[in-house]
């Protein structure tokens, strides 16, 4: 098959994927989960074959532990979060305006000697807009999260569905790797299954390692802000470690609201809003020097803000299955990137149709692959 053949092939399968994610991303959300769940469970299933089990008694031991844990975890956290999201919620315009006063009226005299009476009320009107906006947003966006969240994810598909997709994925994962792997192009064998290796490589320890980080820094922001008393201090620090699945957007959005929020409730006590800050401090600490290099590393190979960018435009586009699939796909994209880089740096185009060069470049990066 020529070149331009095998791209044709490949851009028109790409299309096709694009097209049924757009058609079928309604329905897609319990199968996502579930392949997701498969893949970050295999390991441990091969581990239990290793040690004498059976792959269908190890799948069965394997999705029941992680489902009285999921279960046991819902039942504990969900009545104290659900309380403290409503009443966050219910409570945000009056900690705004508490918290816009404050601004005002320590800024004022200082906007006043700079720029008069005008500059003052000037900043006075635009920082009441930016925060009455700003609270609109926030209250929407986490009123949409706990009534549509539930509502997208459904108690059917998450407790029953999603559990019994991956059961049979999970039973069958390595005959269906086996069988897509007996699909590959005879001739490109070796360099296909060298680049699905790297992206099983990227994927795998990103999102195994980022979500036992996710959890860790939840557990550690919701417990330090509940100690230091900041009102709804278990669910700014759930939000927070949620949230830092995206690189430092968790840790920003925890340390504003929790900083916000300690601010109004001890003002005009400063010790216990520098305490806040203090948390997230050490979060940030432990988070750089010890966890991220332990659990993550440089495994998926991509630059934040193309992670960033990765997961807005797949969660604008494709809703909560794009956010699911925003890391696997910009891993896949990264290692398809950096193939094709080598390629182009290992041929004719690059090196000005000097044969030699192009062979030994080529050369050097087999032997560095």
């Amino acid at each position: 098959m020529s070149l331009q053949r095998q791209i044709g092939f490949w851009l028109i399968s790409l299309a096709v994927f694009v097209l049924c994610l757009v058609l079928l991303r309604d329905v897609l959300l319990p199968f996502i989960a579930a392949l997701a769940l498969a893949y970050l469970l295999d390991p441990l299933a091969d581990r239990l074959e290793r040690l004498g089990m059976s792959r269908l008694a190890a799948t069965i031991v394997i999705l029941i532990v992680f489902l009285l844990i999921f279960v046991l975890s819902l039942v504990l956290l969900m009545p104290l979060l659900g309380q403290q999201l409503a009443g966050f919620v219910a409570r945000m315009p009056e900690v705004a305006a508490k918290l816009q006063t404050l601004i005002l009226e320590r800024g004022a005299p200082l906007l006043e000697k700079l720029g008069g009476g005008k500059l003052a009320q000037d900043a006075q009107n635009s920082l009441g807009n930016l925060v009455g906006e700003a609270t609109k947003w926030v209250g929407s966006v986490l009123q949409s999260l706990w009534s549509g969240g539930t509502a997208i994810i459904g108690v059917f598909s998450l407790l029953v569905l999603t559990p019994v997709i991956a059961f049979y994925l999970l039973v069958d994962w390595d005959r269906m790797c086996a069988t897509v792997d007996s699909w590959l192009p005879l001739d490109h064998r070796d360099t296909i299954r060298g680049l699905l290796s790297e992206m099983d490589k990227a994927i795998a320890g990103f999102l195994r390692g980022q979500a036992l980080l996710c959890i860790l820094l939840g557990t550690f922001y919701a417990v330090g802000l509940s100690i230091v008393g900041v009102n709804f201090g278990a669910l700014i620090g759930i939000i927070s470690g949620f949230l830092s699945f995206i690189p430092y957007v968790g840790s920003l959005t925890g340390l504003v609201l929790s900083v916000g929020v300690a601010i109004v409730q001890f003002w005009p006590e400063w010790t216990w809003p520098l305490v806040t800050l203090g948390v997230f401090a050490a979060g940030q600490f432990i988070e750089g020097n010890i966890l991220q290099p332990k659990l993550v590393g440089d495994s998926i190979g991509v630059h934040p803000v193309w992670l960033m960018f990765a997961l807005l435009a797949f969660g604008s586009l494709f809703g909560f299955v794009g956010l699911l699939l925003a890391v696997p796909l910009a891993a896949v994209i990264g290692v398809l990137s950096r193939f094709a880089l080598r390629q182009y740096l290992a041929s004719n185009i690059y090196h000005g149709g000097d044969v030699s060069k192009s062979a030994e470049a080529r050369k050097r990066l087999g032997a560095d692959v």
